[in-house]
């Protein structure tokens, strides 16, 4: 029962007594010095102690609680250190006594400064730093979306309604910080000739809105309501400086938290990663192929249930990177962005270096990549390197089709109607046929001037001529054989 001597301080003074108290200077020197001791290392401030008061003639043992610094101690100071269970037991007596062994030391601020070196050594212990809280810039990034939809909304409105008195300097001033600015000095357009807004605007703009507030077509309306438009304005004004300093605070954080994550994709894709994700250890753990269309669910969703293409890319599409290839690089670029920006997450999250080496490194990688498949179609690898492509010689091909006029109608064709002079002539040049007609047949006179001929010849006349207008509808041709 070693125990029963430290029952009371008293007990415990006759047992042991304080040879040596080093006092440290502040609380990182305290953590430094207990986060050796944890590990098993010697600190410097304790190899200088035990030089100083531990002899090394005088046969001495130092008695350790962990056995791991007992050899470090005895392999650097060559002193002989000493750990069994009765060590182990002095030691728990010691920290059970420890107030009434050292005098000068309040009981309340003791426990004050245990309880804060408790709670640095657990964070360091944890890996865990204020500055590495992820959940600032889930916060700031949503916020900042928020900011970005009611500013716009705001603006929107600031200019709809300013616009029924003054319509023609939403036309004049395109920036809507600067509109808003313009309406906030401004008020009423009568005041617009005795302003100055050469501080806001160029100067041949500040002309023109004078000019134009001269000739304006705007309604006129109340005090009441300019004061209303002014108070809107200046409601855009400070949101749109607050944005701008939520902009600044969610950079620096991410440059904190995630430096080289912020050099591949930049601070606004990188924060809405890690919002997506939930964390940044979350976000390390997903894979490439999950980094690539993080963002695009529905769509990866609806792909595979149509078992249609797959989306390219998600949150990742609005990296610089990938807004710098051309559309057909575009899927090419965001696959390898992906690959080298997991890489990059699982460094920040559980890596212990801070810098953006690895990021700035990976980067000039995908910018090679990019460069390389830009001048692909210019470049083309030979046998023995690179070489230019030779364009061939141009031909045209003539793609020019005659105008068909048959395709434009699908009613039936209808006949033209021919003039009278054509169907004379077709009736004169087409033999003309009697269907019906006797064939006469007339022996040829030897005497051609004898009376029998010229009186056969009248008796012919008259027969055709009867049976020309008997049967007129069924004539088509004569037939007359020796005349």
């Amino acid at each position: 029962g070693l125990w029963k001597e430290f029952e009371t301080p008293e007990k415990a003074n006759k047992i042991v007594k304080l040879k040596h108290f080093e006092k440290f200077q502040d609380t990182t020197e305290a953590l430094a010095a207990s986060t050796a001791l944890v590990e098993g290392k010697l600190s410097k401030n304790l190899k200088k102690i035990l030089k100083k008061m531990v002899a090394k003639d005088a046969h001495e043992q130092l008695a350790v609680a962990d056995a791991k610094l007992g050899g470090v101690i005895k392999d650097k100071l060559n002193l002989s250190c000493i750990h069994s269970p009765m060590v182990t037991e002095l030691m728990r007596g010691i920290r059970s006594q420890v107030e009434g062994l050292i005098t000068g030391l309040p009981s309340r601020e003791m426990a004050a400064m245990c309880l804060g070196l408790a709670h640095s050594l657990s964070r360091y212990k944890l890996k865990f730093s204020p500055d590495k809280v992820d959940t600032m810039i889930i916060q700031a990034i949503s916020l900042l979306d928020d900011l970005d939809k009611e500013l716009n909304n705001y603006i929107m409105r600031c200019r709809e309604w300013y616009g029924w008195h003054f319509p023609e300097l939403g036309k004049i001033v395109t920036d809507n910080l600067m509109y808003c600015k313009c309406v906030q000095k401004v008020g009423d357009r009568k005041n617009v000739s005795s302003s100055d807004l050469s501080e806001l605007l160029p100067e041949e703009i500040d002309e023109d809105v004078k000019a134009a507030a001269e000739i304006s077509m705007g309604t006129e309306v109340s005090e009441e309501d300019i004061n209303n438009i002014l108070h809107l304005c200046d409601q855009v004004i400070e949101i749109s400086e607050y944005r701008t300093q939520l902009y600044d605070y969610l950079k620096n954080r991410m440059m904190a938290i995630a430096p080289n994550l912020t050099i591949m994709v930049g601070e606004l894709v990188g924060a809405r990663l890690i919002a997506h994700a939930g964390s940044l250890l979350n976000l390390a753990k997903h894979p490439a192929s999950t980094v690539q269309i993080l963002g695009a669910e529905k769509a990866l969703f609806r792909a595979l249930k149509t078992k249609r293409d797959t989306p390219k890319f998600g949150l990742i599409y609005h990296a610089s990177l990938v807004g710098q290839s051309t559309a057909k690089n575009k899927g090419k670029i965001s696959r390898m962005l992906a690959a080298k920006t997991a890489l990059t997450i699982r460094y920040d999250a559980l890596g212990e270096d801070s810098s953006a080496a690895m990021g700035a490194e990976n980067r000039l990688k995908v910018e090679t990549r990019l460069r390389h498949l830009e001048e692909k179609g210019i470049r083309r690898i030979s046998g023995t390197g690179k070489a230019l492509a030779r364009a061939d010689k141009y031909q045209h091909k003539s793609e020019v089709k005659t105008y068909d006029p048959s395709g434009e109608s699908t009613l039936p064709a209808v006949p033209k109607k021919r003039k009278i002079e054509e169907l004379k002539e077709e009736e004169i040049e087409v033999p003309v046929t009697i269907k019906k007609a006797k064939v006469v047949e007339i022996k040829e006179r030897e005497e051609a001037g004898s009376w029998d001929g010229l009186i056969l010849y009248a008796r012919l006349f008259v027969y055709l001529f009867a049976a020309h207008k008997k049967n007129k509808k069924n004539i088509n041709t004569y037939k007359i054989k020796n005349i």
